[in-house]
């Protein structure tokens, strides 16, 4: 079962080591939005997975992160949201892991779910059709010395 959030409110993510991320909602419009953006429509056809999926995920986070806490500059003072900005945080190994995990799987999951084949009523494959030709009469069977 699906469950919508119908709310289009902001919500602050907890990427872990006290950092904390508003968000917008994940639409598929943003989906959308972060494939066209510049820096995934130019990546080319041999990119990797891993490259493929940090450029999608900073594309959409400079999409919908809206305000931050927990970042710094090297002084330590809190600092804005901006592109760059949003892009070094992600290049922090655990907060881009936990902001793939935390944001954008929710939406990737949902993706899947709907490829998915729903289970047969009664049973994996009660709903199959066979394709083999039934057996005319048993195998003979070794004896056991």
């Amino acid at each position: 079962m699906i469950r919508l959030n119908l709310s289009r409110e902001p919500q602050w993510l907890d990427l872990g080591h006290d950092v904390r991320v508003r968000v917008a909602p994940l639409t598929t419009g943003l989906m959308a939005a972060a494939r066209s953006d510049p820096s995934v429509a130019g990546l080319p056809e041999q990119a990797s997975a891993e490259t493929i999926a940090v450029t999608m995920a900073k594309a959409l986070a400079r999409l919908v992160v809206l305000d931050w806490e927990g970042v710094g500059d090297g002084d330590g003072k809190p600092v804005s949201v901006t592109p760059d900005g949003i892009d070094a945080l992600l290049d922090i190994p655990p907060l881009f892991e936990a902001f793939q995990l935390r944001y954008v799987s929710t939406g990737l999951l949902l993706e899947q779910e709907k490829n998915a084949s729903a289970p047969s009523r009664t049973g994996t494959s009660a709903a199959a059709t066979g394709i083999a030709d039934p057996v005319a009469a048993p195998a003979p069977t070794v004896p056991l010395s």
